[in-house]
């Protein structure tokens, strides 16, 4: 059984800007090949594959070891890996009839993990310790975690990641111990709502903890403080960053809602059916009405855009997902 943990990083400062720089480096690296590839496309020469890309990681750690040297070589690889899986991605939906979606440039907001083979560069668990637990990672050293839960199975990959100004740790790991619950023999129907979070078909409902419009006044002055600032000053970075811990915040409370509502679920049912939502066209905006004399005749946009507020705010495709597929019908269709 595969199974991943995400524990929080407690870095030092020197730690948070080694693993910046990490992230910076792996990012250029993945644009480098990603312009390769559209070059060679566009001149028509040879394929440029994984293989040929990799064996050029060498040539690229020697002409430049003060920036590519110092990192491990695995992590180096795993980020011309991830270009490649996009480009399989990328002729998959192609073949598929699909939206293709070419891969694109990363930018630096858009780049925010670095993943290791475990082993190679970075080591779980390296230094035990009663009550502190590191990681180590090549380049950065070792890293304090939260571990709040125990690691069960053998680490696969090692992968940290920023979120929202934090530093996290998601281990991968293999041959995880299956923990069957016992079998109850009561299955439940749930239907997702807005007024209440869900409702069981036994008549019980879970409370909507509404963290979005808890914290609406606080987002509010956080983005009229940023709207104030020039942009490119250090000021506005400071406010852009505070908003996202703000945001950060309210998902986090969204998704341990979800969590904890689909564990009590699991517990005590065997088979959960809900119904199958398109929550992306639920949300959409309502279509103009034109009257014909060049205006257009009240939609109700104003009405929609509270109820769309109300569905976001509850999270419904965050508690789609944290039910086991091996427990759940999609009905209703």
């Amino acid at each position: 059984m595969r199974r991943s943990y995400k524990f929080l990083l407690r870095p030092t400062r020197k730690q948070v800007a080694a693993l910046s720089t990490c992230l910076e480096d792996t990012r250029q690296l993945y644009n480098a090949a990603l312009e390769e590839r559209r070059e060679a496309w566009r001149m028509s020469r040879h394929r440029v594959t994984f293989y040929s890309q990799d064996a050029q990681l060498k040539e690229i750690r020697a002409a430049d070891p003060e920036r590519y040297g110092r990192w491990s070589f695995s992590c180096e690889r795993a980020a011309i890996k991830r270009l490649d899986r996009a480009f399989q991605a990328f002729f998959r939906r192609v073949k598929a009839g699909e939206k293709p979606g070419y891969p694109r440039f990363k930018g630096r907001g858009w780049w925010d993990s670095v993943e290791w083979p475990a082993g190679n560069g970075a080591r779980w668990d390296l230094v035990p310790h009663p009550t502190v637990t590191r990681v180590y990672f090549q380049g950065v050293g070792h890293v304090r975690v939260h571990q709040h839960r125990p690691v069960r199975g053998r680490v696969k990959t090692i992968t940290t990641k920023r979120e929202d100004g934090r530093w996290y740790v998601i281990l991968s790991c293999d041959d995880v111990p299956a923990q069957p619950l016992e079998p109850t023999g009561a299955p439940v129907g749930i239907d997702m709502g807005v007024a209440s979070f869900l409702t069981t078909s036994d008549g019980s409902h879970v409370p909507s903890p509404r963290h979005l419009a808890a914290a609406e006044e606080r987002l509010a002055t956080a983005h009229q403080g940023l709207a104030r600032k020039n942009r490119g000053s250090s000021r506005r970075k400071k406010a852009a960053a505070k908003v996202a811990r703000l945001h950060g915040k309210v998902r986090r409370q969204r998704l341990d809602h979800a969590h904890n509502a689909a564990v009590a679920l699991v517990r005590d049912h065997d088979l959960i059916v809900h119904e199958k939502l398109q929550v992306t066209n639920m949300t959409g905006r309502p279509k103009p009405r034109p009257d014909g004399s060049g205006g257009h005749e009240p939609n109700g946009a104003a009405a929609k855009a509270g109820l769309n507020k109300s569905i976001l705010d509850a999270g419904w495709e965050s508690s789609f997902e944290s039910l086991p597929p091996r427990l759940k019908a999609p009905g209703g269709q």
